[in-house]
């Protein structure tokens, strides 16, 4: 419990101290709002896309032509918007910037998509040598302001990474795969029936591929992706 409350703490003094203008645009904001205008949120990027892998589409659609030929190991995947501007800087300073406080007010724009939430919510790992660069993981930080949201447990030790990869973003979709391949451990054994997974972005679902199939292995009957961010890549 203690990890929640020192996260809430924390956000309310960065709010107070820092973010009495919008954080995109810097123009003052109306008492009700957090930490961005009602312009600014305006202009997150939100698409109609496949419930189940992710991609952008058309209309909105529980499953798209790929996901019905070969669909993903996971049952839905919840997204706030593709990853670009303004979603895309946001990401970027949540993640490279030491910006951890930007994880709650992410979480609870995301949290408006969510309309079944699991009871159990997992954060994607980081190995120890990316936790010491960064000196702290953003998924368990939106996991974490996500489980004040839904009332869910969060269980930030359930996936151990077992050894320190070069990083995804310039991997090809099969190159990321072969990447992961045994880089996870599951290490909870008891899991409820719903379970999510979290994380910032999903790109080509290979991380999140790897950690449902462990899931899946230990019995979980109906696994949910929650992600800020998709990224739209073509098919290598």
């Amino acid at each position: 419990m203690m990890p929640n409350k020192m996260s809430s703490w924390r956000d309310k003094l960065h709010y107070h101290l820092l973010f009495r203008h919008c954080s995109l645009c810097q123009l003052p904001l109306a008492i009700t709002d957090y930490f961005w205008c009602d312009y600014c949120l305006s202009q997150f990027p939100i698409h109609p896309y496949c419930q189940h892998c992710g991609s952008t589409t058309v209309t909105s659609v529980i499953a798209c032509g790929h996901c019905l030929t070969k669909p993903p190991l996971w049952h839905r995947l919840y997204r706030l918007g593709e990853y670009r501007p303004p979603l895309q800087q946001l990401v970027h300073q949540l993640k490279f910037c030491g910006k951890f406080w930007l994880a709650r007010p992410l979480a609870q724009q995301l949290a408006q998509h969510i309309t079944q939430p699991a009871p159990l919510l997992l954060p994607v790992p980081l190995h120890w040598r990316r936790y010491c660069q960064r000196g702290f993981n953003q998924s368990h930080q939106l996991a974490l302001a996500l489980g004040d949201i839904f009332n869910s447990r969060v269980d930030t030790q359930a996936f151990k990474r077992l050894r320190h990869t070069p990083s995804q973003q310039q991997l090809s979709k099969f190159q990321r795969h072969h990447n992961l391949h045994h880089a996870f451990q599951l290490r909870t054994i008891t899991l409820p029936s719903h379970v999510a997974i979290v994380d910032d972005v999903v790109t080509t679902g290979a991380t999140v591929h790897q950690l449902t199939e462990l899931l899946i292995l230990q019995g979980v009957k109906k696994v949910d992706i929650y992600t800020l961010c998709h990224t739209e890549q073509s098919v290598n």
